[in-house]
């Protein structure tokens, strides 16, 4: 296998190669090891610089910077959010993203993110799963059967154990596909008429729309005791999933609550409305699930450290798959500062390739 080029060649990992690499490591064996990275980057919680995203938003949806660092690596995501795009074809969600060397500034990989993205959502739900959701939990509701669903319900039943979906979405043609998608992956699928329908028996709901506006997806009589709900598609101002009613009787899980409480369903709620951090119960520090019946909501944004975990993950597997490119990204000049005589050289070579 090729080894990793030094740090004057970057390490380039195209969509292709992304899913060459989930399909040779195995979907359930990539998000079983990639929540191994998560769940560690939690523990170590403290070490990172952290700030909610940097987002610039429009009336059609979102583009956002979400940077972090350990002292060590330095990583950030580029991600947009417009729900409008599938009408024309195109990812509701696109990314990708670049890991550093913080002690030259030198990027050591850059890479496709939209897949990873799914891929880290998934993983970082079920490990908040692991440690809210009721024991011996088998039966998921998925509320908006989009481009997260799949991935959501692999890494709930890899994590967790979840082996029966109940799926629903206004549009059937999206229950269909990813029911067909997860046909012969050991599920027990019905798909659903109704909200009401799908979560009917159901240990964990996770609800996963994309439409850009305060929705009432989930109503307070559909919860039931002892109910985990993973809240993944209220991620924006102005755009939530739950009933605020729910908010009021659950324990609320977030990742960051300086961006949760901006984007998440808890904007919905006063700014010292309590919540505890998911760091802290996977550390040990806080209590997650304390009864049968306590109803527990993660309410889950995606913080740049699991985008971190997802890029220290990836570039772990390159040098044993070597299934990157080398890109050609950064200037390396003969003398450091002679960057003006690099350029020379090359119209000087120009010239004479032009001339033979």
């Amino acid at each position: 296998m090729p080894v990793l080029p030094n740090l004057n060649i970057v390490p380039f990992i195209s969509v292709e190669n992304m899913m060459d690499l989930v399909l040779s490591i195995g979907v359930e064996t990539f998000l079983k090891e990639l929540s191994t990275y998560i769940e560690a980057d939690f523990r170590r919680w403290e070490t990172f610089d952290k700030v909610p995203r940097i987002a610039s938003h429009s009336r059609e949806g979102v583009i956002e910077l979400m940077p972090t660092s350990d002292g060590t690596l330095y990583g950030f995501k580029y991600v947009n959010g417009h729900p409008k795009n599938t009408r024309s074809g195109r990812q509701t969600v696109t990314a990708f993203g670049v890991l550093s060397d913080v002690d030259s500034g030198y990027p050591l990989l850059f890479s496709e993110m939209t897949i990873l993205t799914a891929l880290r959502t998934a993983a970082t739900s079920a490990v908040a799963a692991k440690y809210l959701a009721p024991e011996n939990a088998d039966c998921m509701a998925i509320i908006g059967n989009g481009a997260q669903s799949e991935f959501q319900a692999i890494a709930f039943k890899a994590l967790v154990g979840v082996r029966k979906l109940r799926l629903y979405d206004i549009d059937p043609h999206a229950t269909e596909r990813c029911a067909h998608n997860l046909q012969g992956l050991g599920f027990d699928i019905r798909a659903c008429a109704s909200s009401e329908e799908a979560v009917e028996g159901a240990h964990i709901i996770t609800t996963a729309t994309a439409d850009k506006q305060n929705a009432t997806i989930l109503t307070d009589n559909m919860v039931g005791p002892g109910v985990h709900i993973n809240a993944v598609g209220g991620d924006c101002p102005g755009k939530t999933e739950l009933h605020r009613d729910i908010l009021l009787r659950s324990d609320i899980f977030v990742e960051y609550p300086q961006q949760t409480r901006i984007e998440g369903e808890i904007q919905q709620m006063p700014a010292d409305h309590p919540v505890t951090e998911l760091w802290q119960v996977i550390a040990g520090l806080a209590v997650g699930r304390r009864s049968k019946d306590q109803v527990t909501l993660f309410d889950s944004v995606g913080f740049a450290t699991e985008d971190f975990s997802a890029l220290r993950y990836v570039r772990d597997q390159l040098a044993a798959t070597g299934l990157y490119e080398n890109l050609d990204l950064l200037a390396d000049p003969d003398e450091p500062r002679d960057l003006f005589g690099m350029l020379l050289r090359r119209q000087a070579l120009r010239e004479q390739l032009a001339s033979r």
